[in-house]
């Protein structure tokens, strides 16, 4: 077939076009693919091309915006996981295959041998462009799916039934227990100094998270449970330090480890169950981060922002031995991992009550870190992390459930309320009270309808205030004050400069 026209002239466009512009349209058809092949007179395959790539472009851009949900179960679905990472490959295979093909349907004839090099150069580069994304894809799903095939591998447990395909069934409320333990290098077991429910409204996402002082005595359990024969009057260890809440996790097992039958972690079903008493709430889950992970997260996250209102202590024991350094007060302090470990850890000198107030204020700056371009840079570093410091017992079943429940709550009200020493005596705790103020706090109406809550103290607190001090006095009708997580990381001028001018406090 001739390829010149009735008065002569050439019918191939790539004769009519220069060398500089085919490596152009080439550059062009990496980013638009199939405009290569348009300008190459291939019409119906480059709208085909064109019109798939729209469509993907399309998709990517929904599942952005308005179909986030919709991302989220993919991403707890190991099944749709590796149907993401086939795509993703097929999808990188054929972007190539079209770049390579477009250059080359776009290249004149009799292009000099230099020109041509410098053209393989381009397309190399371009290739190497839709390849390294799609690496990076395919390593993100990859840590993914081994995230989700290790933190939610089916586990036995005294409390949960993983077969369950409708976890939430009708419940009005699921109660999560959030616990923070500190075993690591020089601990014996795992103690959990933090022990925090939270009672998540299923309709609306409205959240209320009940903080218990780990110094807290006589843990009750179920009539029903067989922990309530052997613990009668409370959960008792052999000693007062061992008599805790936060030592039930570990003394518990010890002295009774078969007596909830089979369950891959009995300290948190046993944690389950008292605290659930305690409370009067059915705990459906539970999730353990141990500390000693917690500074690699912080690192894998590049850091935290806190504000820091008063001397914050490094090491040291109330009594016995001074701290090696302090944390000193100012806002917007970035902190590495090993720093922030110690202004949510420190205690010498402060109350239980600040270090709780602290580790809040830790959790929130970890969600402001946690920002989707960081995610995504590393997020491999992360997943590796995540499954060395956390484990929980909530199933793959309910994964769904929860990202349902997690964009409620992103929008919703989430308010704490801490058992303190203003509304309970940790050692001769008032159970009755106790499960009265809950009641009442899951009653309450949301913070857009209640009362304005009651500020937290601004009383300015010396780097050293007495081991014990008390927190302000509960409302005179017996309520428990209602505040935002996020009332105790403001930061307090008056506070920081009072704790300055008191002098930095003594270390060893």
């Amino acid at each position: 077939m001739s390829e010149h026209g009735d008065d002569g002239s050439s019918t191939d466009p790539g004769s009519r076009r220069g060398f500089g512009a085919a490596l152009g349209l080439t550059v062009l058809n990496a980013f638009l693919p199939g405009t290569a092949f348009l300008a190459a007179g291939r019409r119906v395959l480059g709208g085909v091309v064109l019109a798939l790539f729209l469509a993907l472009l399309g998709g990517v851009a929904w599942l952005a915006s308005a179909g986030q949900r919709t991302a989220a179960q993919i991403a707890v679905d190991t099944t749709s996981l590796g149907w993401l990472l086939g795509g993703l490959v097929a999808v990188a295979l054929l972007w190539v295959v079209v770049v390579v093909a477009g250059y080359r349907a776009l290249l004149p004839r009799g292009v000099p041998r230099l020109r041509r090099a410098l053209g393989a150069v381009v397309v190399v580069a371009l290739v190497a462009g839709v390849a390294v994304p799609a690496v990076l894809g395919v390593q993100v799903a990859l840590a993914q799916r081994g995230l989700i095939d290790g933190l939610f591998a089916d586990r036995e447990s005294a409390t949960v039934d993983d077969e369950d395909p409708d976890p939430f069934g009708d419940q009005e409320r699921v109660n999560v227990l959030l616990l923070g333990g500190d075993g690591g290098e020089g601990r014996e077991g795992v103690r959990t100094d933090t022990v925090i429910v939270a009672s998540i409204d299923t309709e609306t996402g409205d959240t209320t998270l009940f903080s218990l002082p780990r110094n807290l005595q006589d843990l009750p359990f179920p009539a029903d449970s067989p922990l309530a024969e052997v613990y009668p009057d409370g959960f008792e260890g052999a000693n007062e330090a061992d008599s805790l809440l936060n030592a039930v996790y570990r003394t518990g097992p010890a002295w009774y480890p078969d007596i909830l039958g089979p369950t891959d972690d009995p300290g948190a079903d046993f944690l389950k169950l008292g605290v659930g008493e305690a409370l009067g709430l059915e705990i459906d889950y539970f999730v353990l981060v141990n500390l000693d992970g917690f500074a690699r997260m912080v690192d894998a996250l590049g850091g935290i922002t806190v504000n820091v209102n008063y001397y914050v202590p490094i090491n040291g024991i109330t009594g016995e031995e001074l701290p090696d350094d302090y944390i000193e007060p100012g806002p917007a302090q970035h902190m590495d991992g090993w720093t922030a470990l110690q202004f949510a850890r420190g205690r010498y000198g402060l109350t239980d009550y600040d270090r709780m107030a602290r580790q809040r204020c830790a959790i929130a700056a970890i969600i402001d870190a946690a920002d989707p371009v960081t995610l995504l840079r590393r997020y491999q570093q992360l997943a590796a992390t995540t499954q060395d410091i956390v484990s929980t017992d909530i199933p793959r079943a309910a994964l769904d459930d929860f990202v349902d429940l997690g964009f409620l709550v992103k929008d919703a009200t989430v308010r704490s309320v801490v058992f303190d020493t203003s509304l309970i005596d940790p050692a001769y705790p008032d159970y009755d009270r106790i499960r009265r103020i809950v009641d009442d706090a899951l009653e309450a109406p949301p913070a857009d309808d209640a009362p304005a809550p009651p500020p937290e103290p601004t009383e300015p607190t010396t780097a050293a205030p007495p081991s014990g001090e008390s927190p302000p006095p509960a409302p005179e009708d017996g309520s428990a004050p209602i505040t935002e997580v996020g009332d105790a990381c403001a930061y307090d001028p008056a506070q920081a400069r009072a704790a300055r001018e008191a002098g930095e406090p003594p270390t060893r």
